[in-house]
């Protein structure tokens, strides 16, 4: 019985091809997009799993409002660890790791910079079960004078030798530091993105007991059971025990007075939370993180592009019901029961459901490398197959199977033998609105997608060209020049403006856009604390290289001696001071040290965007004091022939380094990358998902001028135009599109709003990026119906009239 089966369905592929490919090329589509975005939301979903304790692990991190200050940091003060070991019995262990900037590793005097590397406490390995190659997990970090490297890292220094014992010299380190463990290589989805690890004893504020400052990232295993709710209740005592005197000491109130009108407290993170639930500074989270925000985004793509191809299955199966009724009418005559029927008819599908599945197996293996390098991520569709994968992927498509092809075989077995026979099955008005209800949920998607798509693009052009403050075109930075020493990069920095195309360079460390350095401090004013700003240390040349524009008082001079307490002030740095109409001259203190530095205005620049356009502009200072790299502001397009002339002059001062730049206007894009690549998926999963609506709208108008076919000849005797027969077939089709509009437009403008939200400086939702929506939509679906009946509508009549 069942190869009778497999041998009809055959046979029906065989006699209605279009019909087959339309069913089959929707499916493979909707699969293919699916399993694509799948296997993004696997891999968002499994960062930090690869841990066995996972469940255990937390991060402390800390959030307050102070002076109307939002603190949102994933560091915390160095004695947070062992506090929280100490006075917690939750806590099983608790482990610091600190970051180190720029580093640097020298062996047999090769000198080797690009790798990540991290002072971490001796226990470190006890929370995070890294897999070791060689070495003891528990005893690597023990000795002061140790360093734990990944196996890709060791390979770059000593080939094929064993690295165990060799020592090898890191920067600011006076000791040689001895290889005592090789670690596998840290997984993609980890937030632990590191290649050294280097005892914690080496960074010097690792033994303070400041609670006021930050710098370690901290994490707790808890003991099983731990309810993180209730151990977070308890921790608000713990802070009073240990900051209460140090708030009195630094900004003169007690912890209690300091609470009443600010918000400042330690909460737990599970570490399975920190990729994608995560909204910390950038500059205190150790890698970049993911957002929840597009995987749901993406999760509901991929069930959309599914549902619409399963809808365009039905729809089709039960609009071309009538082809198969004398089928279905014969069939119970020789005494087939409704069972063998539908069994029949869900076989059709299921056949239909595992050729697409092939076919969209064969899409994703060309399309994988491409959606890569869009989505950031090295995504193989190998790393997949398993035998509990393919029973998924087997559930998958009988699940796909039943769902597209149920209703259909419920509707084809149900036909009455006399009525199917003679071909006189009516369409009922249930069949026929479920049809309709199945376009206006396929267009409700397709708009909302087009709506969307055209506000990520506003956006991302209004992020392009808003005026940022500063200038970012044909301004190059050499960040790493500072490693030629203060004196050579001084030397180098002449040597680069003899070029006549180079207007001016500044020597600083911080620029607005890309990597930079970050400072922030406390200010205080009349002896009380307002808020940390931000500190650019620049020298005389940093506003007009970057063509600042400063609104009151002078630039830094290197004729003016003690420039050293001087700095200049946004506007909004100026505004929270309160210094009013004359603030040139005003004072105001830093506690960057015990005597808190007293500071004089001698300027005040206009507010710029130094940071991303996710964020208001915060307070900044700039004070003069010149260290860092380069920033070289070019006068014209020769950019290509500046580049050769400062790789030249390089050479000659610091031969044992390579010549490394970027453009500040790529740093500035690549800050919104993630927007961006987001707006290139959505754009092309829009166009598939309307390609496939479109596919089911074909079908639809196909059966349709089908279905009318002598009503259309007659029309057209009787003298009806083109233009009215056309009319004529598109106008219930038009009137599901309308209907579409209503309903997707509410809901792309509440879900395109929370989006926005994101952006502190962002565009509107206008009315005519609605009506934008609505056109496009309406043209690609007018452009679907018209081909099919603009060819009916100038057949030949007597075709239709000449055949009963």
């Amino acid at each position: 019985m069942l190869k009778n089966y497999f041998k009809i369905a055959w046979r029906n592929f065989k006699k209605d091809k279009s019909l087959f490919f339309l069913n089959s090329s929707g499916l493979a589509i909707g699969i293919a997009s699916c399993l694509m975005i799948s296997l993004y939301v696997w891999d968002e979903l499994s960062y930090e799993q690869s841990f066995d304790n996972a469940d255990r692990l937390a991060r402390v991190v800390l959030r307050g409002n102070v002076n109307g200050e939002e603190l949102k940091e994933a560091m915390v003060a160095a004695p947070v660890a062992k506090s929280f070991k100490a006075d917690f019995p939750q806590v099983k262990n608790a482990t610091r790791l600190s970051v180190v900037y720029n580093p640097q590793v020298q062996y047999k005097n090769t000198s080797y910079e690009e790798l990540k590397a991290a002072f971490v406490d001796p226990n470190f390995f006890e929370l995070f079960h890294l897999n070791f190659l060689k070495g003891n997990p528990e005893t690597a970090l023990e000795n002061r004078n140790s360093i734990v490297l990944t196996a890709s890292e060791a390979k770059k220094y000593f080939g094929t030798e064993n690295p165990i014992g060799k020592r090898i010299q890191f920067q600011d380190i006076e000791e040689a530091l001895e290889v005592t463990a090789v670690l596998e290589d840290l997984p993609q989805n980890t937030h632990l993105q590191f290649d050294v690890f280097i005892p914690m004893q080496h960074n010097t504020r690792s033994t303070s007991n400041l609670w006021v400052t930050s710098g370690f990232a901290t994490y707790l295993e808890l003991q099983p059971e731990t309810d993180l709710a209730q151990l977070e209740a308890q921790i608000p005592a713990l802070l009073e025990k240990y900051i209460g005197d140090q708030v009195k000491q630094a900004i003169g109130i007690s912890y209690e007075e300091f609470q009443q009108n600010n918000k400042l407290g330690l909460f737990l993170q599970p570490l399975t939370d920190i990729h994608l639930h995560s909204d910390f500074s950038p500059n205190t989270e150790l890698s970049p993180t993911g957002d929840i925000k597009y995987v749901y985004i993406f999760s509901a793509i991929a069930l959309f592009m599914l549902l619409i191809a399963c809808v365009n299955f039905m729809n089709l199966a039960t609009a071309t019901a009538t082809k198969r009724s004398r089928e279905v009418g014969i069939r119970k005559v020789l005494g087939s029961a409704k069972k063998q029927l539908i069994t029949q008819f869900l076989t059709e599908s299921i056949l239909t459901t595992i050729f697409a599945t092939l076919l969209a197996i064969g899409i994703i293996v060309l399309l994988l490398p491409a959606f890569n390098t869009l989505a950031g991520k090295e995504l193989a569709l190998l790393d997949f197959i398993s035998v509990q994968n393919i029973l998924l992927l087997i559930v998958f498509i009988l699940g796909i199977s039943l769902f597209a092809g149920a209703y259909p075989a419920f509707v084809l077995s149900g036909f009455k033998p006399l009525a199917a026979i003679t071909n006189k099955v009516s369409r009922s008005g249930r069949t026929t609105s479920l049809r309709s209800g199945m376009v206006i949920f396929q267009f409700v998607i397709s708009a909302s997608l087009i709506l969307a798509t055209i506000v990520v693009y506003k956006q991302m052009q209004f992020i392009q060209h808003k005026k940022l403050g500063y200038e970012k075109g044909q301004v190059i930075v050499l960040r790493d020049a500072y490693k030629m020493g203060s004196e050579r990069v001084n030397a180098y920095k002449e040597e680069l403006l003899q070029n006549p195309g180079i207007a001016s360079i500044s020597r600083s460390a911080f620029v607005p856009a890309g990597e930079t350095d970050n400072h922030l401090r406390g200010i205080f004013k009349n002896n009380t604390y307002l808020r940390k700003f931000f500190f650019y240390d620049v020298d005389e040349q940093y506003i007009p290289t970057l063509g600042l524009e400063l609104i009151e008082g002078r630039n830094f001079s290197t004729e003016l001696k003690n420039e050293s307490d001087k700095v200049i002030l946004n506007e909004q740095a100026a505004k929270i001071l309160g210094l009013g109409e004359n603030p040139i001259g005003a004072t105001f203190e830093r506690a960057a040290d015990a005597e808190n530095e007293r500071l004089t205005v001698i300027g005040i620049i206009k507010d710029f965007h130094f940071k991303s356009l996710h964020s208001e502009i915060d307070p900044l200072v700039l004070v003069y004091n010149p260290y860092g790299g380069l920033i070289v502001k070019t006068k014209n397009a020769d950019v290509a022939g500046i580049l050769d002339f400062a790789e030249e002059k390089w050479a000659t001062f610091n031969p044992e380094q390579a010549f490394t730049y970027s453009f500040l206007e790529d740093s500035f894009e690549e800050t919104y990358r993630k927007e961006e690549k987001m707006g290139v998926i959505l754009s092309i999963f829009t166009m598939l998902t309307i390609f496939v609506a479109c596919l089911g709208l074909f079908g639809l108008i196909t059966f349709a001028t089908e279905q009318r076919f002598k009503e259309i000849g007659i029309r057209k005797v009787l003298g009806a135009s083109v233009t009215e027969i056309v009319a004529l077939l598109a106008k219930d089709f038009i009137k599901l599109v309308a209907i579409a509009f209503l309903i997707a437009f509410p809901i792309g403008y509440y879900l395109m709003q929370k989006w926005l939200q994101d952006f502190a400086y962002r565009v509107d939702l206008e009315l005519g990026q609605f009506v934008l929506a609505a056109c496009i939509t309406l043209f690609i679906a007018m452009a679907t119906i018209s081909f099919k009946s603009i060819k009916a509508a100038l057949q030949n009549p007597t075709q239709s009239l000449k055949t009963e």
